[in-house]
């Protein structure tokens, strides 16, 4: 099974490159960010004329998620579970969860977190305790588990074309790094990196200065995998073509093959 995870930057603008991307054959199961449209506006219709189901948790303007596949989908949650009283007035449409062909899947959208420091950034470490408390229980379901989404987070250097000029930033802040290794000291696998330990694998790149002609990107699109879904990859990467398609998103799509 390939399974795949895309930022879209608005689905209703990317809608056209999205149903193309299913209709390819490249993926069994798309996990979308940033779709920017309230759930009564998600075009499950045209999902279904293609032949795939659709789940969603959205946003009117901002944030929403998505989980598409041509697979069953099920027992869907929405949003995270609250750590404090106050997570409890969290209206922000950022995490989606599912089980799709035996796998137990997580779609995240991750707080950005500038201008660091502030009230965002503390949203974006409170959002990241939620949702690292969240995967510690969902290692005790021993389901094969795949979180997979904008984390925006640049792990390493190497996930950066230049990682000085992003010091104070909230993506490369040492606090949203050791969040995002939590992550990986609970026992999950970083499937690009599995995969590519070395060299650039770049998700992002900004539309200004010319980033996407001169390579300027990031990696901040990531697959976390249980020790039980790890066990099952085959290979993982990124597919760069849809960020050269017209108008495209400034992500492109990470994917993942797995045994299933």
């Amino acid at each position: 099974m390939r399974i795949a995870s895309w930022n879209v930057n608005s689905l209703k603008a990317r809608l056209d490159h999205v149903l193309d991307y299913c209709r390819s054959g490249q993926a069994d199961c798309l996990m979308l960010q940033e779709l920017k449209l309230s759930d009564e506006n998600f075009p499950h219709q045209a999902f279904a004329d293609i032949g795939w189901n659709s789940v969603c948790h959205g946003q009117k303007t901002y944030n929403g998620v998505a989980i598409l596949s041509t697979f069953e989908i099920s027992d869907v949650t929405r949003g995270l579970p609250h750590l404090r009283q106050e997570d409890a007035q969290d209206e922000q449409s950022r995490y989606i969860e599912a089980s799709v062909n035996g796998f137990r899947l997580g779609a995240i959208y991750l707080p950005n977190g500038n201008p660091c420091p502030g009230p965002k950034f503390d949203y974006k470490l409170q959002w990241m305790a939620r949702l690292n408390a969240h995967a510690k229980t969902l290692l005790g379901t021993e389901m094969p588990v795949i979180l997979a989404g904008d984390y925006n987070v640049m792990p390493q250097a190497i996930d950066c074309y230049d990682a000085p000029a992003w010091e104070g930033d909230a993506l490369w802040h040492p606090q949203s790094r050791a969040a995002f290794f939590e992550l990986s000291n609970l026992g999950y696998t970083d499937a690009i990196r599995a995969i590519h330990p070395v060299g650039a694998q770049y998700s992002y790149w900004d539309y200004q200065a010319g980033a996407w002609p001169r390579d300027n990107g990031i990696r901040i699109d990531h697959l976390m995998l249980s020790p039980e879904a790890a066990d099952k990859l085959v290979n993982a990467g990124v597919d760069k073509t849809p960020r050269g398609l017209e108008r495209p998103s400034d992500h492109t799509p990470v994917w993942l093959e797995v045994a299933a």
